[in-house]
């Protein structure tokens, strides 16, 4: 789009915004803005025409054109479901989803950019709408089941959120045949009763065949495969060694004891540490990450290639790697008592936490050790034959577990919010068949690593904030009111509550939940509830803050091997800090570039968290498939009105489906979420030990089904066990923005996997009259609301 074009745009939408404005004709606009030269007409009818395939207006049955906010119309993407109906997610953060009745798609799939018109009846927590206008079709191709029929086939979407069949023609199934996994290319949308048609444009394999279930959820999610030719070849070229010169105008710190601690699986290592008590009392920490951005320059082959990328995808059985492995395991790994080049943050922490001073330089170190989680957590569990073979380190790692408690400490003390997921790892043969799923665990070396790579991304961004220059931050802006008011419902259903509504609570108070509920029945489900009411961390060149940390600042500087954010914090650092260009072209440039940099990668590493996730679950199911008849001991994880979710010690999820309890007629209590038998007065409530039996598996559907065998007790808490009235304490401080920006859950890799994610979409039960549990929330944490 020119910038004549674009002139208009701009103008029209301020001009359409006025109160007083009433839809035009092109006539009357033109009239209004007094549009006369040709030339000037044409641009004026192309910026129309562009913002209304973009739905920034609409145009009604009379050609005359408003805004669709003015009209009873919002703009959003289609999330389907298999049932048929689906919700549209708007494009403004915080507002809820709008239910879409299968009869009021108006042929929109899942993945549509589509204009909606909310019923006037909607009422309740619930708003109900109709498509009016599909603005753009999201689904170009679909991963499914082939199956034939006697003239035609079809094809059985992967994705159940594409409720309906992808009709194949005869001549375009290109040698599919009858359980052949396919990529199809929508060749006809849905129009009245007639179903999308494709062609099959690559078969996959059989969908029995190893490796093809894995192949498929990799061209779903659209994940890329082997690099490019002139990408490897950029790789090919970098040399086995550092080269001479690179060494000039570094620091040089080979001879400091520098050790990098990661699993025993891990081959990419890209950041290393070190800690040493200085005289004054103070602790000195060193993180040096590898210089990855000194190998892989702006726009080189590999730069483009991963920023298309974004991130590396660690699926169950394979990873896809952001840069070429050559690289990533090479020049730009930390491997043991070898030179390598790093960008380092070396921080001075009083015994409060506080960083009194900090710097940031390029440097050249030669890690001492290569360290596993596994041997730090034993010399910290005083195990004698470990320390022994690390004797002269030890008094190191003994150091970093004092400096990671101060800084934690300090951290809660703050309000950051602590999610202790369980987390478990599929375990695959060579064929990709599951054999065990075994829990990850998180240690105090787990731990100390999380503590210092937190402190130097924010010890970064805060340094950059400063200067005033445009960079990109990791950014977790507070919860949407609505979704987090009612999490704050749904907990009184086990006796806690919060003084205070959902536009006040600071995460102090979260935190504080979270460490009430540890070890109690409900601890999942109201972790998981938690974590639904938030919004999802995210990138941006704006310094919002970050909820769940509860620090004003924070970047993603740690893992540039595996995410280009962080890439990009290496490049800004050698722009700004190595090359000290800080002029207004410099900084011009970035301004424009990062935006869209920060959007793309937000939207890769989402992409990658849904793809992992997905093949976590198939391998579950598959792992359960010879399971079929053994019994387990699970605890109730959640309860519905059709069922009771059950999780297994190693994270393994299934249902009990309502049909499949037999011996009475179980009603579904809203308020307690319980199920409870009408004749016998069984009760099952969530955190509820229970034995089940394997009754079913389904691998495509990711589905298990359990049946219950017995009980082995509640574990619910006794009434005079309640937990204690506590305090949320003071407000934390606010942001440079409102001061009031938002602060996320931890972020991915050393920091922990798991954003936030904005999933919350059940109604929350109407509060108890009576509570056992108060936070209170002091005055100080109330913030201000943005206009």
């Amino acid at each position: 789009m020119n910038q004549e074009i674009q002139k208009h745009v701009d103008r029209l939408l301020t001009f359409m915004r006025d109160e007083a404005y009433k839809p035009l004709t092109i006539q009357e606009l033109e009239d209004a803005f007094g549009v006369g030269e040709a030339d000037v007409f044409r641009d004026f009818v192309k910026a129309l025409v562009h913002m209304e395939e973009q739905g920034l207006v609409v145009r009604t049955r009379s050609n005359r054109y408003g805004l669709p906010e003015k009209m009873n119309l919002v703009k959003g993407k289609v999330s389907g479901h298999a049932k048929g109906f689906a919700f549209v997610i708007t494009e403004e953060p915080g507002d809820d989803d709008i239910f879409i009745p299968p009869n009021e798609l108006s042929n929109a799939m899942h993945g549509d950019i589509v204009l909606v018109r909310v019923s006037t009846s909607s009422s309740g927590a619930r708003k109900e709408g109709t498509v009016v206008r599909i603005l753009d079709r999201g689904m170009k191709e679909v991963v499914g089941t082939y199956t034939e029929s006697k003239n035609f086939g079809f094809v059985i979407a992967d994705d159940k959120k594409i409720a309906n069949d992808i009709f194949i023609p005869r001549d375009a199934s290109n040698g599919a045949v009858e359980g052949h996994k396919v990529v199809v290319k929508i060749t006809t949308y849905p129009e009245g009763r007639m179903s999308a048609e494709g062609e099959v444009i690559q078969i996959l394999g059989h969908k029995n065949d190893p490796g093809v279930d894995i192949l498929s959820v990799i061209h779903k999610h659209g994940l890329p495969g082997g690099f490019s030719p002139d990408v490897l070849q950029q790789a090919n070229d970098v040399p086995d060694e550092i080269a001479e010169e690179d060494y000039k105008d570094r620091r040089d710190l080979r001879n400091e004891t520098i050790v990098t601690i990661d699993g025993a699986d891990a081959k990419d290592l890209d950041d290393a540490v070190t800690v040493t008590k200085l005289e004054n009392g103070n602790y000195k920490l060193g993180v040096h990450i590898a210089d990855v951005s000194h190998y892989v320059t702006e726009n080189s082959p590999i730069d483009v290639e991963a920023l298309d990328r974004g991130t590396s995808v660690y699926l169950v059985d394979r990873v896809i790697p952001m840069i070429p492995h050559r690289l990533s395991n090479g020049l730009c790994s930390l491997n043991p008592k070898v030179d390598r080049l790093t960008l380092s943050c070396e921080m001075e922490v009083d015994d409060t936490g506080d960083v009194v001073k900090h710097e940031i330089f390029q440097s050249v170190i030669k890690t001492t050790e290569r360290m596993t989680y596994t041997d730090v957590n034993s010399i910290l569990a005083q195990d004698e034959k470990v320390r022994s073979r690390y004797e002269t380190l030890v008094p190191m790692f003994e150091r970093m577990a004092e400096l990671a408690q101060v800084l934690r400490t300090k951290r809660m003390n703050r309000g950051a919010i602590d999610f202790d997921f369980k987390e478990a790892k599929v375990l695959v043969d060579q064929d990709g068949k599951p054999y065990d799923v075994e829990l990850r665990e998180r240690g105090v070396a787990e731990r100390l690593i999380e503590e210092f790579m937190l402190l130097a991304n924010e010890t970064v961004a805060e340094h950059f904030h400063r200067m005033k220059v445009p960079f990109i931050y990791r950014i977790h802006e507070d919860p949407n009111e609505g979704k987090l008011q009612r999490f704050l419902e749904f907990i009184t259903n086990f006796g806690y509550s919060v003084k205070g509504t959902g536009d006040e609570i600071h995460p102090r108070a979260l935190q504080q939940i979270l460490e009430e509920v540890q070890g109690q029945p409900e601890e999942m489900v109201v972790s998981t509830v938690m974590l639904r009411s938030m919004k999802q961390a995210k990138y941006d060149p704006e310094s919002l803050g970050h909820f769940g940390l509860a620090t004003e600042f924070y970047s993603h500087f740690t893992s540039p091997i595996r995410r280009y954010p962080d890439l990009i914090v290496h490049r800004l650092i050698r722009t700004y800090l190595i090359q000290g260009k800080t002029d207004e072209s410099t900084k011009q440039k970035w301004s424009e570039l990062l935006p869209g940099i920060a959007e793309q990668t937000s939207n890769m590493e989402r992409r990658a968290v849904e793809a992992e996730r997905e093949t976590d679950d198939l391998k579950k199911s598959e792992y359960m498939l010879d399971k079929i008849g053994e019994e387990y001991d699970g605890i109730i994880s959640s309860v519905t009105n059709f069922g009771m979710f059950i999780e297994l010690p190693n994270t393994i999820e299934g249902l009990v489906h309502v049909s499949y309890m037999t011996d009475d007629y179980y009603r579904y209590d809203e308020k307690t979420y319980a199920m409870i038998g009408e004749r016998t007065a069984n009760v099952y409530r969530i955190g509820d030990e229970i034995t089940v039996r394997v009754v079913n598996v389904n691998k495509d559907e990711r589905a298990i089904d359990f049946e219950i065998v017995g009980m082995k007790g509640t574990r619910r808490r006794p009434a005079k066990d309640a937990p204690r009235s506590i305090s949320a304490g003071q407000g934390r401080k606010k942001t440079t923005k409102e001061r009031g920006g938002g602060r996320g859950a931890a972020p991915a890799g050393k920091e922990r996997s798991g954003s936030p994610e904005d999933g919350w979409s059940t109604r929350g039960p109407k509060p108890k009259k009576k509570k056992k549990k108060g936070f209170e929330n002091a005055p100080k944490a109330k913030r201000k609301k943005k206009r």
